[in-house]
Order: C-alpha cells, then sequence, then structure tokens
C-alpha cells in the first residue's frame, strides 16, 4: 500500500512541476484588470496577433526579431550582445516570465 502511495505521490509531483512552468503564463496578475472591446469583421489571425506582440515588445525596448504563442506565453527571439535568445512574456501584461 505504501509503494502505490509512494509512486502515485511521485507521478503527481511530475505532472505538477510540468505544468508550472506554463502555469505562469496563464494565470492573471494581481491588480485590476479591465477589458471592453467592439468587433468590426473578422477576429485576429495566428500571425496578425504575433505581430502585434512584436510590435508591442519593440516599444517596450525589447530587441526582438520574431515573436509567437508557445505554451500560453509569448516567446520573443531577442537579439542580445552575445547572439539571440528566447525570451519569454506574460501575454497580458507583457512581463518577462523566467522559466
Amino acid at each position: 500500500m505504501i509503494r502505490i502511495v509512494a509512486a502515485v505521490l511521485l507521478v503527481l509531483a511530475f505532472c505538477g512541476s510540468a505544468q508550472a512552468s506554463t502555469a505562469q503564463c496563464l494565470a492573471n496578475r494581481p491588480g485590476v484588470s479591465i477589458s471592453f472591446g467592439v468587433t468590426l469583421g473578422d477576429k485576429f489571425s495566428e500571425s496578425d496577433q504575433n505581430e502585434f506582440n512584436l510590435m508591442r515588445l519593440r516599444r517596450m525596448g525589447v530587441d526582438a526579431t520574431r515573436a509567437e504563442m508557445w505554451g500560453g506565453c509569448i516567446r520573443a527571439f531577442v537579439r542580445t550582445p552575445s547572439g539571440e535568445e528566447m525570451q519569454f512574456f506574460h501575454p497580458q501584461s507583457f512581463e518577462r516570465v523566467y522559466m
């Protein structure tokens, strides 16, 4: 019985840690969030949303070359002095997320 319980706890621990990395981007940030909108026409396509995210990151001073949604986060490829690296950002607040 103890072996079964230990095995179940081990599996749950691994499943929880695998989901923890994306949970940072899917959770709402503390504070007040108000949203409203009017829809005229079609929704944004995935490529339109990626272009918008790239433009927003660049306006914030992030030297990104490409941005896309990945696991609930915005994955951006950013130029750094040592080359290009992947960085992750929260899709609502555009805060940098460290995984």
